[in-house]
C-alpha cells in the first residue's frame, strides 16, 4: 500500500498537531503496519516531562500506530462517533530509558493477532537504528462517544 503523510495519517486519530506523534505511514496491509518518526527529538513534544521523554510513552507511539492501522481497515464503514481505548496491555518490555536518547528515527511495527467486532489485539515493536526500544501486545477498543 502507499506510504501516508503526517497530514493524511492525522485523518485517522483524534489527537491534533504536536499531539500526532508519528511522521508517516511507511508501509501497511491487511494484518500490519510499519511507521516512521522523528518526534522524540522535538523539544516541544508534548508527552516530555522537562527535558526527558520517557521509554513507557512509546506505549502512545505504538496506540497510536495501532488506530491508524484500524482506521485504514475501516475506511468503507462508518467509524462516526467510535473511539480508540487501550483495554489492557501485556508483556511490555522498556529496552531504553528514554526515547529522547535513541539517536535515529523510531520504527513503529504493529501486527494485528485478532479482530472481533470493535475489538483488536496487537503485537509492536518499537526500534531505533536497529535496536530494540519497546516490545508488547495491546488489546484494542473502539467505543461510541456520546455527543
Amino acid at each position: 500500500m502507499p506510504q501516508l503523510t503526517k497530514e493524511e495519517l492525522s485523518t485517522f486519530l483524534p489527537h491534533a498537531g504536536a499531539m500526532c506523534l508519528i511522521d508517516r505511514v511507511e508501509s501497511w496491509d491487511a494484518t500490519s503496519i510499519q511507521c516512521h518518526t522523528r518526534s522524540h527529538h522535538d523539544q516541544g513534544n508534548p508527552l516530555r516531562h522537562g527535558a526527558r521523554l520517557e521509554a513507557v510513552t512509546g506505549l502512545e507511539y505504538a496506540a497510536q500506530a495501532m488506530g491508524v492501522h484500524v482506521g485504514l481497515l475501516n475506511r468503507t464503514r462508518s467509524t462516526d462517533g467510535l473511539i480508540g481505548y487501550i483495554g489492557g496491555l501485556r508483556d511490555v518490555v522498556l529496552c531504553v530509558d528514554r526515547l529522547d536518547d535513541c539517536p535515529t528515527e523510531l520504527t513503529i511495527d504493529a501486527s494485528r493477532l485478532f479482530e472481533g467486532g470493535n475489538s483488536f489485539m496487537y503485537q509492536f515493536s518499537i526500534s531505533s537504528g536497529g535496536r530494540d526500544v519497546m516490545t508488547g501486545r495491546a488489546s484494542i477498543f473502539l467505543k461510541h462517544v456520546q455527543s
